[in-house]
């Protein structure tokens, strides 16, 4: 074979097994660098430790809420409607009064349904049947939420709904128009107590906090509401005194769970 051919294939291997060792050599770089990545990070089920911390916030309710249906019943749908209307619109005149903006009036609900009445039915061919659906007009209900910003006018407006027309209230809750902010203040206080906590733990453990490596937020429910109904029975009375409506306080409960990093 000729001595310069031999020479330029063994240039050309050369410089093949360079590239081969280059790519290798990158592939490995990776490699260890993923190891070393894995290596760094914590599993929550090994070299953590993970706690629950609890917070409360009280606050006293700035907003009032409830419910009331207007119902009534004709052989006309139109008639039915007209009657709703009527108590409706005498409702929402007298709210106004009391300062009570078109914003914080919401229809909830608007139906119509037949109404029917059931008759004896005489004996016939054998077979008797106890009674039978007949129609007897129609049923119109319209209900309407009210957010009372003045928890001292609650009263009143209860008042002014029931002595104008509404058939039932319902649902009075004394909250708060911005719950987000009572729960923060809650949730705040809650990664305090789980902080607290694993400080505590980890001097008892003997080991040294590194950091979060994880957190789970608890809270699935809102802001918490109390209040009381009133059913349509409360509706008879032609003239309705304003009831006294205490309004107490809230408490606000929110849970988290930490998970640190120990060495």
């Amino acid at each position: 074979m000729d001595l310069n051919l031999m020479k330029d294939e063994v240039r050309r291997l050369l410089k093949w097994g360079s590239w081969v060792v280059l790519v290798l050599g990158i592939f490995l770089a990776f490699q260890a660098l993923g190891a070393l990545k894995a290596w760094r990070t914590v599993s929550p089920a090994y070299n953590s430790i993970s706690v629950n911390g609890k917070g409360e916030a009280v606050s006293v309710p700035d907003v009032a809420v409830f419910s009331f249906t207007v119902s009534a019943d004709a052989k006309a749908v139109s008639d039915a409607q007209n009657s709703v209307t009527g108590k409706i619109d005498a409702i929402l005149a007298e709210l106004d009064t009391l300062d009570i903006e078109e914003k914080d009036i919401k229809t909830s609900d608007y139906s119509v349904w037949p109404k029917y009445k059931y008759e004896p039915v005489e004996c016939s061919t054998g077979l008797c049947y106890p009674s039978r659906q007949i129609a007897d007009g129609y049923t119109v209900s319209h209900s309407i939420t009210v957010k009372v910003r003045k928890t001292d006018d609650a009263g009143k407006a209860l008042s002014v709904v029931g002595t104008k027309g509404a058939t039932n209230i319902s649902g009075l809750n004394f909250t708060t128009d911005d719950p987000d902010m009572v729960m923060k203040e809650a949730r705040d206080a809650a990664i305090e107590d789980a902080k607290e906590k694993a400080k505590e733990l980890s001097k008892k453990l003997g080991v040294r906090l590194v950091r979060v490596v994880g957190y789970y937020d608890n809270n699935f429910g809102g802001y918490p509401m109390y209040g009381e109904g009133m059913g349509g029975d409360m509706m008879k009375s032609s003239v309705a005194s304003a009831p006294t409506l205490p309004v107490g306080e809230n408490k606000t409960t929110a849970n988290v769970t930490v998970t640190y990093e120990i060495r």
